[in-house]
């Protein structure tokens, strides 16, 4: 894509009238809300840091999951895709596996004095998140439930599994890692530069929120038909 290609695909960002035919559907209200419930967690449990990021590390896993279903769906659409789908589910289950693995370390070490500490099995990671902060349960089963949604509605009830390219399914989760990883390091920098813990963990959501309008607005532009193979790749709203 060219400079100016990409100048004038970031500008229908800003569209309003695209904005208008995103949020006119209810599923985008639904994933906006659960990006915005960890402030709740803030107020009523008095989540720091370490919780946050823990909490948008299991979302990543979750993202996992579904990934591996979808492959699974796009399966029955085709021999090339069963073909390809035998391939590719091991190879992501190990491969995305180790990529959150070793970013759940990462997390883990950098929570520090907060919540370090316990073996390094890939359960022992997700123990530790699980109960690094008060709550954590039912925000994980809201994650769960809000992916559940867009995947009943658009992947199987609009037929996504049939047009869709394994492929493209598989690297789609990766990007969110990568903005999480941003995320944590600007948010932490933040925080120390101006000592305001808070600060730092309302950068992260406003990240993350900002992530999920993004993917929205993909995911309405792609089924505008407006946005071709990239919106394949790009476009899982939550």
């Amino acid at each position: 894509m060219s400079e100016t290609g990409s100048a004038r695909f970031a500008g229908r960002f800003l569209d309003p009238s695209l904005i208008a035919r995103t949020y006119r559907d209810p599923l985008a209200w639904m994933s906006l809300a659960t990006d915005l419930v960890p402030i709740a967690a803030i107020l009523v449990f008095g989540w720091g840091a370490t919780p946050l990021v823990a909490l948008y590390w299991l979302e990543n896993l979750i993202i996992g999951a579904y990934t591996i279903l979808r492959l699974g769906g796009a399966a029955v659409v085709s021999f090339i895709n069963l073909a390809t789908a035998l391939f590719m589910i091991p190879f992501f289950t190990f491969h995305y596996g180790m990529f959150c693995y070793g970013h759940g370390l990462f997390i883990r070490s950098f929570a520090g004095g907060e919540g370090n500490g316990g073996g390094a099995a890939p359960m022992d990671l997700v123990t530790w998140a699980l109960g690094s902060g008060d709550g954590m349960l039912w925000f994980v089963g809201l994650i769960i439930v809000t992916n559940a949604v867009f995947f009943l509605v658009d992947y199987i009830g609009r037929g996504e599994f049939r047009r869709t390219d394994p492929p493209a399914e598989m690297f789609a989760p990766y990007g969110r890692i990568v903005t999480l990883h941003v995320a944590i390091i600007l948010g932490a920098f933040i925080a120390i530069a101006t000592d305001e813990r808070l600060l730092g963990v309302l950068i992260l959501i406003a990240i993350r929120v900002l992530f999920g309008i993004v993917l929205s607005l993909l995911r309405r532009m792609k089924l505008d038909g407006g946005l071709g193979k990239l919106a394949g790749k790009f476009a899982q709203p939550v």
